[in-house]
């Protein structure tokens, strides 16, 4: 053990921790809204941000090129836009065929919620294989040629084109906070704090919190459970969306896969904080970022993944329910 490393520069494990924690909060947010009104995990959700991630890559192409630059964060501002709105559309898309193809012709007959479960694990892979088969696709259809920029070594890492160099903002405890650390931490909290707003005070999010609280009963008043749950399924795409153009912004690659480990520990956040709730999934986000920086730190980086679950664990058999622990249904303002 290192204890030692961390002590000395525990600022920095723990400004990491919080932009990573960001990241994960918003992948988590999916995988509540969808809990909370369906009592369901959507497991094909890492696949949406994975989607997300492409899309905000392939709008650096677009607009920039192949050629490899390094730009700073105020230079790359006007395509980042765009990438966010590009990347936000795409998971938000993926978000609606998932409902549409593998959940809504199993609730409509009332299948149990294993087999739900079973059509999310087939979906989850069934994306990813389809991105790492984009070049077959091409091919088929005779692009291949055109579209080669985007589907060239489909299974293999991908990188952005233009890799944005972070610029110390300011400095706290020797540890030099990055431009991209700040604007990850506050593009998280305001997303965080928009969505929570739409669920309390918005007709749509009546209506969601009315399905969640007791599907029956809102269907009788008059509640569309079918647009609802469309809308939840969209709400997590959009903000899935915006964590893989955060990611990208951070790390700038991906992969086919890239959206399994990342999924897993959306899920564990969405769990420590106590799914079905939204504060909980950023508050289990940063807390699970956070530890997991820590104990990378004092066990080595191999034992980052390990430290992460044991937490989990841990919170689990002191407070089942997770930290917060309130149904989406029961949320209040």
């Amino acid at each position: 053990m290192h204890f030692d490393v961390l002590f000395n520069d525990f600022t920095a494990y723990t400004a990491g921790g919080l932009v990573y924690g960001a990241i994960y909060a918003l992948i988590a947010l999916g995988y509540t809204m969808v809990y909370g009104v369906l009592q369901l995990i959507n497991f094909a959700h890492s696949e949406v941000f994975m989607f997300g991630t492409y899309a905000m890559a392939w709008v650096f192409v677009l607009l920039h090129g192949t050629e490899q630059v390094q730009w700073g964060l105020g230079r790359a501002a006007p395509i980042l836009l765009v990438s966010l709105v590009a990347a936000m559309l795409v998971s938000g898309a993926v978000a609606l065929l998932l409902e549409r193809v593998a959940y809504r012709p199993l609730l409509k007959k009332g299948a149990p919620k294993l087999i739900c479960l079973i059509s999310a694990i087939g979906a989850s892979f069934a994306l990813s294989e389809a991105m790492g088969l984009r070049d077959r696709f091409a091919g088929w259809v005779g692009l291949d040629g055109k579209l080669d920029n985007y589907v060239s070594n489909a299974r293999n890492l991908y990188a952005n084109p233009v890799d944005i160099k972070p610029h110390t903002f300011f400095t706290v405890g020797g540890y030099h906070v990055s431009d991209i650390d700040v604007v990850i931490i506050v593009a998280a909290l305001l997303m965080m704090v928009a969505l929570v707003f739409f669920v309390d005070k918005t007709k749509f999010g009546r209506g969601i919190r009315a399905v969640a609280q007791d599907p029956e009963s809102a269907t009788l008043m008059g509640v569309n459970s079918t647009r609802v749950i469309q809308v939840t399924f969209l709400v997590g795409g959009l903000m899935a969306g915006a964590a893989a153009m955060l990611y990208m912004l951070k790390i700038g690659t991906t992969r086919p896969n890239i959206g399994f480990l990342f999924g897993v520990k959306a899920f564990t956040a969405a769990v420590m904080g106590g799914i079905g709730n939204l504060r909980g999934a950023l508050l289990g986000g940063l807390i699970l970022g956070v530890v997991e920086n820590w104990g990378s730190a004092v066990f080595g980086s191999d034992w980052k993944d390990v430290v992460s679950f044991v937490l989990l664990i841990l919170i689990l058999l002191v407070r089942p329910s997770g930290i917060l622990g309130e149904a989406l249904g029961k949320a209040r303002a």
